[in-house]
């Protein structure tokens, strides 16, 4: 039996806590429906929000926002002018320096038995998270796809590395970044030379494959609490639709996992919990959600909780299109076909922007007609639907790599 599953999209969207100035009461008397505006307190509203995890051996970026109105019609803003530090009980400072969404500064290694905490001095106001010592993360045993039948969707399940101590519950996040591997709707090995009129062949006018690389929608977190052993096995951390362009060829996706203390497990799960029910009567003000950050200089709420790991567990996995039941509808022949065209008509395609694919040219052979196929850009340049060329330096692996 497993405990149950805290998932989110990533950390607080769009907009930062949008839910929390108007809850609105419906109640219904005498056929009326009357609307409750809440009395939110001017100390809950201008909150700064704090995203960020204290790491080793990685960049450490930290998002500093502030809570804006319901109504507001833009992303919340990066907090600019602010000053942001890691410290730690042994005397060390790791400075970090703007960019232009994040706070962001190297840690070569965490020592174990040092405490830290972030340090960011805003807006005439000091900050700091709680001292914590960083916690150790096991590696990640096993990633693996589960498709349960032909017409159904495939799971991603992650299972850590037995737990270094399972005598107690163990806590954990995982977060994940996607590659797969893009090919253009058509391939085209010719052009049309408006200069002469005719066709020419030539390779490589476009490439014939390419990648693509996105941030994972999910961040999950999860207890041990009743898996045997403490041993966290099989968690769906996503899943893919069997029509997902992702997997019709070759699919990486890199997964991370880190240790988490119950604070920040119990944050996470009241933050999901608070925006899933957004706008709902027993909704907590965000000046109500745990945090381990607090203002020295006022009384202030803040948002958010730093984390602190001594690493990062990392786990390269692949999917191949072969090894499950990928539905790809074939959309039949969409290119442009010219039949019995005149050189004009091809000159005219050309000025259009439209490139050639096919050239049956029968003119020769007792006077039959010229057959032509035209395709756009975007079918046949896979960097129009936002692809690279450049082949990542992992997709030549043949096994899963955990580290």
């Amino acid at each position: 039996m497993k405990d149950k599953v805290c998932g989110s999209s990533k950390a607080w969207g769009v907009k930062v806590l949008p839910f929390y100035l108007f809850t609105f009461l419906l109640f219904a008397l005498s056929g009326c429906i009357d609307e409750y505006e809440a009395d939110i307190s001017a100390e809950d509203t201008n909150l700064l929000v704090v995203e960020g995890t204290i790491c080793s051996a990685e960049l450490n970026k930290f998002y500093l926002s502030r809570t804006q109105d319901i109504k507001a019609t833009h992303a919340p803003r990066m907090v600019t002018g602010a000053s942001v530090s890691v410290h730690g009980s042994d005397g060390s400072e790791y400075k970090a320096q703007a960019t232009d969404d994040y706070y962001a500064c190297w840690i070569d290694q965490l020592e174990p038995d040092v405490k830290y905490y972030l340090h960011i001095e805003a807006d005439g106001e000091v900050y700091e998270s709680e001292p914590q010592l960083p916690l150790r993360t096991e590696k990640i045993a096993s990633v693996v796809g589960v498709q349960d039948t032909p017409d159904r969707h495939i799971d991603v399940l992650v299972t850590p590395d037995a737990p270094f101590d399972a005598s107690k519950t163990n806590y954990y996040s995982w977060s994940y970044i996607e590659t797969w591997e893009v090919h253009p709707e058509y391939t085209t090995y010719m052009y049309f030379d408006t200069s002469t009129g005719q066709k020419v062949d030539s390779i490589g006018i476009f490439p014939e494959r390419g990648w693509r690389n996105a941030l994972g929608t999910n961040i999950l977190v999860e207890a041990s609490t009743h898996y045997e052993g403490q041993h966290i096995q099989g968690i769906k951390l996503y899943d893919f639709d069997n029509s997902d362009e992702r997997l019709f060829f070759k699919y990486s996706g890199l997964v991370q996992q880190r240790a988490i203390s119950k604070e920040e497990y119990e944050y996470e799960c009241a933050r999901r919990q608070a925006s899933s029910e957004m706008g709902g009567l027993f909704t907590p003000l965000p000046s109500a959600l745990p945090t381990n950050i607090r203002c020295l200089t006022s009384r202030k709420s803040v948002i958010g909780f730093v984390g602190c790991a001594l690493n990062t567990a990392k786990y390269r996995f692949f999917f191949d299109s072969r090894d499950f039941i990928v539905n790809r509808t074939y959309k039949g022949d969409t290119r442009v076909w010219l039949n019995d065209c005149t050189i004009d008509e091809c000159m005219r395609m050309a000025r259009q922007g439209m490139y050639l694919c096919e050239w049956d040219d029968n003119r020769m052979n007792g006077g039959g007609p010229l057959n032509t196929a035209w395709a756009t850009k975007y079918q046949l340049d896979v960097r129009e639907r936002g692809a690279y060329t450049e082949e990542p330096d992992y997709w030549s692996l043949d096994e899963d790599v955990s580290y």
